[in-house]
């Protein structure tokens, strides 16, 4: 199926006041994720998927292996498979798009 939509698919919480909502094809995978306050977090977590993303509103700091920073909109970030990563929300609500390959099997 070409068209795909994120409407309607259930919100999955991945951490304290965040959700993901996903859409995949066979070897990839869009996550919406929606931090909804300040301080919003996705705890260090790592899996064997390689992601990539860019933050679309608001702030966050990341955290991804030994590295930590702030991205803004427009700011893109890749975790490598594996590497120990996480999230926050910096001064109010955010949202990002990540990618993941291959598509994670648990936001399906």
């Amino acid at each position: 199926m070409p068209f795909l939509s994120v409407e309607g698919r259930p919100a999955i919480p991945v951490g304290r006041g965040v959700t993901v909502r996903t859409v995949w094809g066979e070897g990839i995978m869009f996550s919406f994720v929606e931090f909804a306050f300040a301080e919003a977090l996705v705890e260090t977590h790592q899996h064997p998927h390689e992601q990539m993303g860019i933050c679309t509103e608001g702030r966050l700091e990341l955290i991804i292996g030994e590295e930590r920073r702030e991205v803004g909109v427009g700011e893109i970030f890749l975790v490598p498979s594996n590497t120990p990563h996480s999230a926050r929300a910096l001064g109010g609500p955010a949202k990002a798009l990540d990618v993941f390959h291959p598509p994670r099997e648990d936001y399906k």
